[in-house]
């Protein structure tokens, strides 16, 4: 059987790691901390095992030692599969990115994918592709779309609700794993690997709807996402989307939060839109979800183009 890639290889080191993550789930940092820092002096040369003490550090306020960490981390390996560069602008160590690393998210979601819907929808309350198809069928008559592209259409939450209401649809993802989950459902008409920022018809012809859930809040510029769905529709097509939100100035535009999700202010966001050939038709704030037991507030939007 092939060694795990995310552990250390070591036993032992493995063992106390475990032990880390669980009295990490019972928020008692500082022993997690002690027992990741054992594990990390049994298997010095593990990256995940150092990131997850920078994190339990970072819970416990040793701010320093943390960033020390992650720089040494990011320094190692530029793809950082990890998100320690992420970690470091979170924390305000670093500039924030307009994108995280593409191998952090699909490692992200590959790691999740056959406990994600779960996870987000049971345990998290995750109710976007709901909220976004009620909006759809309030401002479109008949709800019915001849080509569908579902960018980021991770195990196919939004699938789900496309499929009765579509003749043909696609759906593309950076998660390999995320892909096979939507797959088994046979819902797509076609799947396909790659960042959503990039994503092209199969066939080379227009979609008359675009849909992006839960996928927004994984990039701060989303101008180059705006511009290729403009690209993807007809004139005339629908991109409708969901964000987190901010109404805080001093966030500006975007902001990342210490989740390693980024926060949107939706009139920035009309701006990008408009500058992209677009005109918002309608926008819908809801808690999308919860985190630590909070709700995270944003909205559902639909766009469409000029």
């Amino acid at each position: 059987m092939p060694q795990n890639p995310h552990r250390s290889g070591n036993t032992l080191a493995d063992r106390r790691a475990d032990y880390a993550e669980s009295y990490a789930g019972a928020r008692d940092y500082a022993a997690a901390a002690d027992l990741m820092r054992q594990a990390v002096d049994l298997a010095p040369g593990w990256t995940l095992g150092r990131v997850r003490l920078a994190a339990f550090l970072e819970e416990v306020g040793e701010r320093n030692e943390a960033v020390a960490l992650y720089r040494a981390v990011l320094a190692e390996d530029a793809a950082d599969p990890y998100g320690a560069g992420l970690k470091l602008a979170a924390m305000g160590a670093a500039p924030v990115p307009d994108a995280p690393p593409p191998a952090f998210v699909a490692g992200l979601f590959d790691q999740y994918a056959e406990s994600f819907e779960t996870s987000l929808v049971q345990r998290l309350g995750y109710c976007v592709p709901d909220h976004l198809f009620a909006l759809l069928g309030s401002h479109c008559a008949p709800l019915r779309f001849g080509r569908a592209m579902d960018l980021g259409c991770g195990t196919g939450l939004m699938g789900e609700r496309l499929r009765p209401v579509t003749d043909t649809l696609h759906g593309l993802d950076l998660s390999v794993g995320m892909l096979e989950q939507a797959r088994r459902k046979r819902l797509y008409d076609h799947l396909s690997e790659g960042d959503v920022a990039q994503a092209r018809a199969p066939d080379g012809l227009p979609y008359d709807i675009v849909t992006a859930t839960d996928v927004m809040n994984y990039l701060g510029d989303l101008s180059p996402v705006f511009a290729r769905a403009g690209q993807l529709l007809a004139p005339g097509g629908l991109l409708a989307f969901s964000v987190e939100t901010t109404h805080d100035p001093a966030d500006g535009g975007y902001a990342l939060r210490p989740s390693l999700r980024y926060v949107h202010s939706t009139g920035f966001l009309a701006q990008l839109l408009q500058a992209q050939g677009f005109t918002v038709v309608a926008e819908s704030g809801l808690d999308i979800r919860r985190d630590r037991g909070e709700p995270v507030r944003g909205a559902v939007i639909l766009a469409r183009r000029g």
